[in-house]
């Protein structure tokens, strides 16, 4: 997202917030209300391009939307309403926002029932667990399958063993990817929930096991460069020979033998 759209999202999000929180469990509903008025959009070319207009009045297709979601819970109209009245850079940008509230309402309803902790933890370990994965991850992605399908498929996986809000999430990226993979969704929404806990997340991968006296001395590194806590989530891959790479946020660090062959491959062919 560019610098408007980022600051009409962060708007709606701080507005939306008391909503959440008095939804409580019932987060989850609206969340995946607000999942199909971005499975709407994404088919209707015509309505998304008039949501999104600048030039087109904010009331009026804030009457739009109730016209059309009216069927919905009232808290998921008002919220698709605040979003049309404000700008964003492109039609893209708009459905990106609905889709984000969407993830924040899931998230919401984890942490009224204490559970945001767990629902972060899962979704990383379901992540690192398909690392190895090759065909499960593909058929979660298959484009040949039905959406439906692909969501019956996490959830088979995942029925009784996670979280109610960890599996609305692996449902939703199995169902309708947007362009990402299933492991790269779950990624996004792990972060989002890290961020509602005040924590940023650190992805490591290794070539090896990790000792607890290593990811502390990591982890303490990490807090002062970035000055708050860090949710460490490591992986190991042994294909990356040696070394570590970390990545927060935007920022990549990378000592890896596999990262240094290549830098020495690219420094040659210069």
């Amino acid at each position: 997202m560019r610098g408007t759209s980022l600051a009409s999202l962060s708007a709606a999000q701080h507005r939306f917030e008391p909503v959440l929180a008095a939804a409580g469990a019932q987060g989850i509903t609206l969340g995946e209300q607000l999942f199909a008025v971005v499975d709407a959009l994404d088919s209707s070319g015509s309505l998304r391009r008039t949501l999104s207009d600048p030039a087109i009045d904010g009331d009026a297709k804030a009457g739009l939307v109730a016209s059309v979601l009216g069927r919905l819970d009232a808290r998921v109209v008002d919220a698709v309403s605040d979003l049309v009245k404000a700008r964003w850079s492109s039609a893209e940008d708009l459905i990106e926002a609905v889709e984000h509230l969407g993830f924040d309402a899931v998230l919401a309803s984890a942490q009224a029932g204490n559970e945001l902790e767990r629902v972060e933890d899962e979704l990383f370990r379901i992540t690192r667990s398909l690392v190895g994965q090759r065909e499960v991850r593909q058929a979660l992605f298959d484009p040949r399958v039905p959406g439906d399908k692909r969501a019956d498929l996490a959830e088979n996986l995942l029925r009784g063993k996670v979280a109610d809000a960890t599996l609305a999430v692996a449902r939703r990226a199995a169902a309708s990817p947007r362009g990402r993979r299933f492991v790269a969704t779950l990624g996004l929404v792990g972060e989002l929930a890290a961020a509602r806990r005040e924590r940023l997340v650190a992805s490591v991968t290794s070539g090896s096991e990790l000792s607890q006296a290593q990811l502390d001395r990591l982890g303490a590194l990490l807090q002062q460069e970035y000055g708050q806590d860090l949710q460490l989530n490591v992986t190991v891959d042994p294909a990356i020979i040696g070394g570590l790479r970390i990545q927060v946020g935007a920022d990549v660090v990378d000592s890896t033998v596999l990262a240094r062959l290549a830098d020495a491959r690219r420094r040659l062919a210069s």
